[in-house]
């Protein structure tokens, strides 16, 4: 019993003195693990904060579920891998009232509501990392007060190896028609402002505040005949994005049913008016186009949720989410209904309820960006 209680003790001692074989072990654990671990000692707090660890574990992480505005939902309800990053977000505030407003890459850009706040201020902008609880607050745009209320949209980019300091694009109103905007852009590097684009003149949707793919930020598509836009970040350069060439925008319900980015790809979800077939489209790593990567047909849903009704020409149902899995049968839709969410699996065309929308929650077609996708994340800002 000595012996073998030795021997381990031995092989223990041996493991901890290794960084690359303790790395290899530390990579297979959950985040909460991870972040339990680094309290044991300075040394597995510096190994496991390291960017040579942090990289290679977000390469591994998950997105094991989804924000509900401020409600944490598991994509797997019967076998949840991870606890719910927090129970209330406003104990992380210096205020109450925050919502999320954009999700990416496990960071999340959030601020004040409106009527938390007095109506002669400007709101607050944050990011808050929901993993680490990691939180800074955004400095005001160039201009003081009075500019910080002509904000149209702001959107967030962030990505562990390709924007490791994560920046905000912020497009503001230069009129009162809405037809003149500015872009300022931050950066968490040197945490200050600057005008990039001092005026330009574009259709800019209030529904989106931006995704971020393959180092640029792009703004949905709006009505089904506008273009999306997008700004290159390495160049400073606003440029449009053609519509797939498939796309008949006067056939389209109204705008896109989604756009948004997972595990690399770029997606532009589609439907005809008075149709549940879907296509789903990618863009090409170039730019150069779109290709259909699924064409979805939901009839049978209005049969399993009898509240999914027509609505001005359109069913009441939206997709909120598309998470591309490891491996092709792992991919899923997220789906909302005006009482229910559910997964959706490409490619066993099978569909699961995960989620009861209170009636807080109870979904508007017009504020689909109130749900965002949650990825664990130990990256540090």
């Amino acid at each position: 019993m000595v012996h073998a209680r030795a021997k381990t003790n031995k092989s223990g001692a041996l493991i901890g003195s290794n960084d690359d074989l303790l790395t290899e072990i530390l990579l297979r654990l959950p985040v909460t693990s991870i972040l339990r671990f680094k309290s044991v000692s300075k040394h597995w707090r510096l190994l496991l904060s390291h960017t040579h660890f942090t990289h290679r574990y977000d390469k591994l992480s998950k997105s094991p579920g989804i924000f509900a505005d401020n409600v944490y939902v598991p994509f797997d309800v019967e076998n949840p891998s991870t606890p719910p990053p927090f129970r209330n977000l406003d104990t992380y505030f210096d205020r109450s009232g925050v919502r999320i407003l954009q999700s990416c890459n496990g960071l999340l850009l959030c601020c004040t509501k409106q009527e938390s706040i007095a109506q002669k201020g400007a709101l607050k902008y944050y990011i808050f990392n929901p993993t680490t609880k990691q939180l800074a607050l955004i400095p005001p745009i160039h201009g003081g007060l009075k500019v910080g209320k002509t904000i149209r949209c702001m959107g967030l980019a962030f990505h562990q190896t390709d924007c490791v300091h994560y920046k905000l694009v912020c497009i503001r109103e230069l009129d009162t028609r809405g037809e003149l905007f500015q872009i300022q852009i931050y950066s968490s590097d040197t945490r200050k402002w600057k005008i990039s684009i001092e005026s330009f003149s574009a259709w800019i949707s209030t529904n989106s505040h931006g995704v971020y793919w393959n180092g640029a930020v792009y703004w949905a598509p709006a009505y089904g005949t506008f273009s999306p836009l997008y700004f290159k970040l390495d160049v400073e350069q606003l440029q449009t994005l053609p519509l797939p060439v498939q796309m008949n925008p006067s056939e389209t319900r109204f705008g896109a049913m989604y756009f948004g980015e997972s595990r690399g790809h770029l997606h532009l979800i589609v439907s005809k008016r008075d149709s549940l077939r879907l296509n789903v489209y990618e863009m090409l790593s170039d730019h150069s186009g779109w290709f259909i990567r699924y064409q979805l047909e939901l009839d049978e849903l209005p049969g399993a949720f009898p509240e999914i009704n027509i609505f001005f020409d359109q069913y009441e149902l939206q997709v909120i989410d598309a998470v591309r899995g490891e491996e092709e049968e792992d991919t899923f839709l997220v789906l909302v209904t005006p009482f229910k969410m559910m997964t959706y699996k490409a490619h066993a065309k099978s569909f699961k309820e995960i989620f009861k929308l209170t009636n807080s929650l109870q979904f508007d077609f017009y504020q689909h960006s109130r749900f965002h996708r949650y990825t664990e994340t130990l990256a540090s800002f």
